[in-house]
């Protein structure tokens, strides 16, 4: 079900009414249906935000729920960060898919349709999960915008492949599989794997796929040149890339509001630089953070750590790359 964001979501402490260069972002983000961002905003819309409201697929994938509170908590924790765009941008929010009556396989498909035409408007694309279904919503929406032979690099920042089987029926840990069994120009580089979060099938059937893929043990500063220019090629390889965070690749010290936390998990920094190297990269014009779970969380700190992520997205796609 499709719903506009709630006005409380975009609340805020308000240095001024008139200055510019004090502005937060809940005085400039606009909410709009998607059908209403018009010609001149899309000219100007530096970005498009939307809501998944789903753990569907993390209930399915027998995981602690609550995901689904993520989107708004993120948009909340988002309001008061400084506006540092340029004052002709603009940032919309066009909502929510909300799925209802644990419909996930129809909330997907709402999700792909506000994608598609965020991307169809020539918008750089946010979305805010959700559990990490939410990837399989992103991927539909950007396939569908495409020409059916342009390729897609998806590049995951995640402990786990999630390329579970889906012969019973999708979940949180099945989507990777999905796309790669059903879209031969899809390729898949995944960074952060969990030797103790994947059992030896995965990692043979990431094998059999061609996946891509980093341990967390190597995420370390001497393997960082190496693994940054891998992602280089990845990314200069393929048409358009699409990047997915999910937020349990952290330390839990660092992000206990999820619903697998993971104690040998990376840490901020290194996931900071791999969203800002992928964002930044001129073929890369959507970004979606999942498994944020208010319920879970120690004092605010993984919805705040996650806004951050998100913000930080939001500048390098803006920024760093043309349309």
């Amino acid at each position: 079900m499709y719903t506009m964001t709630d006005q409380k979501q975009w609340k805020g402490r308000i240095d001024s009414t008139t200055n510019p260069s004090s502005f937060r972002l809940h005085q400039k983000v606009k909410r709009l249906a998607i059908n209403d961002v018009s010609a001149s905003q899309q000219q100007k819309a530096g970005a498009g935000i939307v809501g998944f409201i789903c753990d569907e697929g993390v209930r399915r994938n027998q995981g602690r729920v609550g995901a689904a509170n993520g989107p708004n908590a993120l948009r909340e924790a988002l309001a008061s960060l400084p506006w540092t765009f340029d004052e002709q941008q603009e940032i919309v929010d066009v909502g929510n898919i909300i799925c209802l009556n644990h419909a996930l396989e129809d909330a997907q498909r709402e999700l792909g349709e506000i994608v598609q035409g965020l991307r169809t408007k020539n918008m750089k694309c946010i979305i805010l999960g959700g559990g990490h279904e939410t990837l399989y919503g992103h991927y539909l929406g950007i396939r569908a915008s495409l020409p059916k032979d342009a390729s897609i690099g998806i590049i995951n920042i995640d402990a786990h492949f999630d390329l579970r089987p889906y012969d019973e029926q999708p979940s949180s840990g099945t989507m990777f599989r999905q796309i790669l069994e059903q879209d031969p120009h899809a390729d898949y580089f995944v960074l952060g794997i969990q030797r103790y979060g994947n059992t030896q099938e995965l990692f043979d059937k990431a094998h059999e796929l061609q996946v891509k893929y980093v341990l967390e043990e190597q995420m370390t500063a001497d393997y960082n040149a190496n693994i940054m220019n891998d992602l280089q090629q990845f990314m200069d390889q393929h048409d358009t890339i699409l990047l997915t965070l999910c937020m349990d690749v952290l330390n839990t010290a660092f992000a206990p509001g999820v619903s697998a936390p993971s104690p040998f998990g990376l840490d901020t920094k290194t996931v900071r630089s791999v969203i800002q190297k992928v964002a930044s990269h001129p073929n890369t014009h959507s970004f979606d953070i999942c498994e944020v779970n208010p319920l879970l969380d120690e004092n605010g700190q993984t919805v705040k750590l996650g806004a951050y992520f998100v913000y930080d997205a939001l500048n390098h796609l803006i920024r760093g790359n043309g349309s």
